[in-house]
């Protein structure tokens, strides 16, 4: 038995109905996570180019004058005194500034993995409240048509009551049945509820619409086997990608730091103006000792080093993590799978068999109240968990799209 139903109800304002593949176009355009993880990307790509740039040079302009403190006194007379301009230009020992450039390409690189991360997770979070609230919304279809029923055999147990055949116990049941439902309505409205905020926020709407559910929303076959979502997670998971990018950039900022223990050196020119004596002219170069190189660069290279070792520590720790939740939602999804099939091809199937009879039975004297109303409850409560198990197989599937880097269909 597959279940198949059209639903309507108020999400954000459309233009017609949308499947959930429109409404993740939507989120990916509009929702502030993402824009904002992008803006943070767009921003660190500017970085390469001025970490390798040469520092700003200086331009210096003075005098050196005799009797008197302003500019000229002396000048053409002294040979101290001159009008002088000087241009100096910091420059890093070899190396620095390409080493510099690539570790800004390298937390660009984290941050461009850490902006496809919240894109899957946003996504994720998508598809599991909307599934979520289709399940919540054919709950309500469910109740509504076994309420029609109950109150079918609510007529019937009171009509055989009229006339001497039936108990009222039998008429208190139903009545306490018919009280239920309306419980379960209330719990089904709050978590439907509940998911079009949540699916309004994702996509950054401020007001609510309509959105058409598919027709048919049963969950295929499992996507694919367990070691190839653990080689997927491998290859193309962004957060795996950051924290590898992360290693490499540790590595280069050691590097940048064994660097240091190089001087970087300053190259100095500059014209002066004498007057009517020659001109004379300056150049140097200055040097950046490292003169305390036991307190400044040795410390920095052991600093860098450990970051290096954290780095791939964590590398580590979320590949383990990545790998035990993807074995966690596809348990969850394969137990999924397989209580679908027991419940569509034998429980919900047979249970319907035996309601169908015990209600002729109960209509003609040979069945009693008992067993019709059991039987009853039980198909609804079944219905009921094959599809959870349909939510709960697709909620897993969008987690394991976030954790796998790859679509699961």
């Amino acid at each position: 038995m597959k279940v198949r139903y059209w639903i309507w109800f108020w999400l954000a304002p459309l233009a017609g109905a949308q499947p959930v593949s429109a409404l993740v176009q939507e989120a990916l355009r509009s929702n502030q996570e993402i824009l904002a993880a992008q803006k943070k990307v767009e921003a660190l790509r500017q970085r390469p180019s001025r970490e390798s740039s040469l520092p700003d040079p200086t331009l210096s302009l003075g005098w050196a004058s005799n009797g008197g403190p302003w500019p000229g006194a002396g000048l053409g007379v002294n040979a101290t005194s001159n009008l002088g301009v000087m241009v100096s230009q910091e420059v890093p020992a070899p190396g620095k500034r390409k080493l510099r450039g690539e570790i800004a390409d390298k937390e660009a690189a984290a941050a461009f993995n850490e902006y496809l991360a919240t894109r899957l997770r946003v996504v994720s979070r998508l598809q599991q409240a909307y599934h979520e609230l289709h399940h919540a919304a054919v709950a309500l279809d469910f109740i509504d048509r076994y309420q029609a029923l109950l109150e079918n055999i609510l007529h019937i147990s009171e009509a055989r009551y009229a006339v001497g055949r039936g108990a009222q116990q039998d008429i208190l049941r139903a009545q306490t049945q018919l009280a239920v439902f309306a419980t379960q309505r209330v719990q089904f409205e709050q978590e439907r509820d509940a998911k079009q905020i949540e699916i309004n926020a994702l996509l950054n709407r401020p007001h609510g619409g309509r959105i058409e559910f598919p027709a048919d929303m049963t969950a295929g076959p499992m996507p694919a086997p367990l070691d190839d979502m653990l080689k997927q997670a491998r290859a193309y998971s962004p957060l795996v990608a950051r924290d590898r990018d992360a290693i490499q950039g540790s590595e280069l900022a050691t590097s940048l730091a064994r660097k240091d223990y190089a001087p970087d050196y300053t190259v100095s020119g500059g014209y002066f103006n004498q007057g009517g004596m020659p001109p004379m002219w300056e150049a140097r170069v200055d040097f950046k000792l490292p003169a305390y190189f036991w307190r400044k660069q040795r410390a920095a290279v052991t600093e860098h080093e450990a970051d290096a070792a954290q780095a791939r520590h964590e590398y580590a720790a979320t590949v383990v993590e990545i790998e035990a939740r993807i074995r966690e939602q596809y348990s969850v999804a394969e137990a999924a799978r397989k209580l679908m099939d027991l419940y569509e091809k034998s429980v919900i199937p047979e249970a319907r068999l035996a309601y169908e009879s015990a209600l002729a039975g109960y209509q003609t004297g040979r069945a009693d109240f008992i067993a019709l109303f059991t039987s009853f409850t039980s198909v609804l409560d079944y219905e009921l968990m094959d599809h959870e198990e349909i939510m709960r197989f697709h909620v897993a599937l969008a987690k394991l799209e976030e954790l796998t880097g790859v679509e699961q269909k």
